[in-house]
């Protein structure tokens, strides 16, 4: 039987999905919403806030643990597929 993804596994991926669609707004914007959102700091120089470094760094994390997840997503799916296509495509590789 295929393992389930878990409640990590899909915290993980919508936290990379939300920095991959920050990230596209900084892009094709220059339009930083977690800023917006959580703010720049106290001071008029801060250039982010400490609330915002913290969100960038539990995107960061779960873009970092998404990379497992893929792993395993790989794995399950070799695990289902027959093994005549398993053979074929590594003799394609």
């Amino acid at each position: 039987m295929p393992q389930r993804l878990n409640w990590l596994d899909w915290t993980a991926l919508v936290l990379a999905i939300i920095g991959a669609l920050n990230w596209g707004l900084v892009g094709f914007f220059n339009f930083d919403l977690i800023r917006l959102i959580f703010g720049t700091g106290s001071s008029p120089t801060a250039v982010v806030s400490t609330l915002s470094r913290i969100i960038f760094a539990i995107v960061g994390l779960g873009g970092l643990y998404s990379i497992y997840t893929l792993v395993k997503i790989g794995r399950m799916q070799a695990r289902m597929m027959p093994a005549e296509e398993r053979e074929r495509m590594r003799r394609a590789a």
